[in-house]
């Protein structure tokens, strides 16, 4: 089984956001050593927990500073933009990073509706409507030149040309995004970490409506997990409270820095501890544990799941133990660097 990292770039108490921005290059590093086959950086907007806004940015210079490790996004939100400025931009980074990006595209909106109306061009009173389909459509025909010789748009260049073109991902968290993945044969990640009651659901729809397309011959699918590791459960475990602690705060708007685990335990003390297990999912929002556990519950989600990659996304407070799971999940699945 392959491992990939999704890169949040959170922002921890007393760190300014650019040394999130280094940890996150660093991590890339790290993880192109260790074996990992890609790293997604991801895209969020208005909030002090997480420092990536413009995902195309880091991964010009994590593909710079890499070998071998796939690199893209986790994604692109495509409805604030226009598809030909992500073909573009995306062009650009498979001309410098030839064979090695992934352009993941998602629709939510990567913060709240005031990051949205202000990212909107046009702000007009009444609402947009909700095309993303056709800008999916129209950001495939961009990047592969398959608009239709009478096409207005077939007459533009879209640059810098170069052989091949960047890898598309759907991105979703729903059974729309499995079914908009299956219809026009595009590989697919499911945002576990963030809706897991479908999981299983979408990825088996996926599967079975599936329409072999010029992109792929059959299903690919990635599912993106919370993960925390450390040497032993009770490690872990005590590392967890401050992802605990930020999802608590999510839900009531509070996008502060992330807590020190000792703050995190402190504030969730004073009330029922939230759990990062969802009861109505059938596997948790985060697997938490030694890698022996981690090894058993990982592989047992992708031998249910018919999964060849799992995708990982750590949230602790401190870089290093971000890191040191890092480094033990990839020693556990023996991956090769």
């Amino acid at each position: 089984m392959r491992l990939a990292v999704l890169d949040q770039s959170p922002v921890s108490v007393g760190m300014e956001p650019s040394q999130a921005l280094r940890n996150s290059i660093e991590l890339a590093r790290r993880a192109d050593e260790l074996g990992f086959h890609r790293y997604w950086i991801a895209e969020h907007h208005g909030t002090d927990a997480l420092a990536s806004p413009a995902p195309e940015i880091l991964i010009a210079r994590i593909g710079a500073e890499t070998a071998r490790i796939r690199v893209g996004s986790g994604g692109v939100m495509l409805p604030h933009y226009s598809p030909l400025k992500v073909a573009e931009v995306f062009r650009m980074l498979h001309a410098l990073t030839p064979g090695r990006v992934d352009l993941g595209v998602g629709r939510a909106p990567g913060g709240t509706p005031l990051e949205s109306f202000a990212l909107r061009r046009e702000r007009l009173d009444t609402p947009l409507p909700d095309d993303f389909g056709d800008q999916l459509v129209e950001l495939l025909a961009f990047l592969n030149a398959e608009f239709a010789p009478r096409h207005p748009f077939s007459r533009v260049k879209v640059s810098p040309q170069a052989p091949g073109a960047p890898d598309l991902w759907l991105l979703g968290s729903s059974l729309w995004s499995a079914s908009a993945a299956a219809q026009l044969g595009l590989p697919y990640a499911f945002a576990h970490f963030i809706s897991p009651e479908p999981t299983r659901a979408a990825i088996e729809h996926y599967r079975a409506n599936f329409q072999p397309s010029r992109y792929r011959s059959a299903p690919q699918a990635i599912v993106s997990l919370g993960v925390i590791c450390a040497e032993t459960d009770a490690e872990a475990e005590r590392l967890s409270a401050s992802a605990r602690l930020v999802r608590r705060r999510l839900f009531q708007g509070d996008l502060r820095p992330i807590p020190s685990v000792e703050d995190a335990l402190r504030e969730l003390g004073e009330l029922p501890p939230p759990s990062l297990v969802d009861t109505e999912s059938e596997w948790p929002r985060y697997f938490i544990g030694s890698p022996q556990t981690l090894r058993a519950s990982l592989a047992a989600l992708a031998d249910a799941l018919q999964l060849e990659e799992v995708m990982i996304v750590t949230i602790v407070h401190d870089h290093a133990a971000r890191l040191r799971s890092y480094e033990l999940l990839a020693h556990a699945f023996a991956l090769q660097g």
